[in-house]
């Protein structure tokens, strides 16, 4: 496995060695060795994963009790991977990193606790899947609008398709501070 950091260093993208023959291919998706190896000793508490069709666009979240690291792979299809720098007193406030994530890559994209995620489909359909480091806790989600023109994020995307609830979303600088993480929480 090579480990990335990205313009945001606690960001990482993954890209595991794929061993490919005529059968097909094997990866290891996972090792939590070598991400000690970055300061990252992870224990994953829940799996997800998802299907959605293109112009798709979920997020942008997070929990706040309950942070989650998410290790985010796309195993079908194609999709762009948002991770938005949303913890109080960081010096990446509100800088985001994105990235591609495709079944035919295989990369997969760590996004640390303290940080809002979200992505859009970029394919006909994909299917993503991605490990959380705490369970999922429907009273303590929160979220900041896609379209906020702070962040100013390119989705890739035309005509997104998007959820009533992340519609209504409020911008980051609407968020009340004590709502948001803060560095060393």
């Amino acid at each position: 496995m090579i480990v990335e950091a990205q313009s945001i260093a606690d960001v990482l993208v993954i890209k595991p060695i794929v061993h490919q023959d005529n059968r097909g291919y094997f990866l290891e998706s996972f090792r939590q060795d070598l991400f000690k190896q970055y300061d990252l000793d992870l224990t994953f508490a829940q799996d997800n994963e998802a299907f959605s069709e293109k112009n798709v666009l979920r997020g942008l979240h997070y929990q706040l009790k309950h942070p989650q690291g998410k290790l985010i792979r796309c195993i079908q299809g194609e999709i762009l991977d948002v991770a938005v720098d949303i913890r109080r007193g960081s010096d990446t406030f509100g800088k985001y990193v994105s990235y591609r994530l495709s079944s035919d890559k295989k990369e997969m994209m760590f996004v640390p606790e303290g940080f809002a995620h979200g992505y859009s489909v970029l394919s006909d359909t994909a299917i993503i899947q991605y490990k959380c480091t705490d369970y999922y806790h429907p009273e303590d989600e929160h979220g900041i609008k896609w379209n906020d023109t702070s962040l100013a994020i390119d989705w890739h995307i035309l005509d997104a398709i998007i959820s009533e609830k992340d519609t209504s979303l409020p911008l980051l600088d609407e968020v009340n501070p004590d709502y948001l993480p803060k560095i060393g929480d």
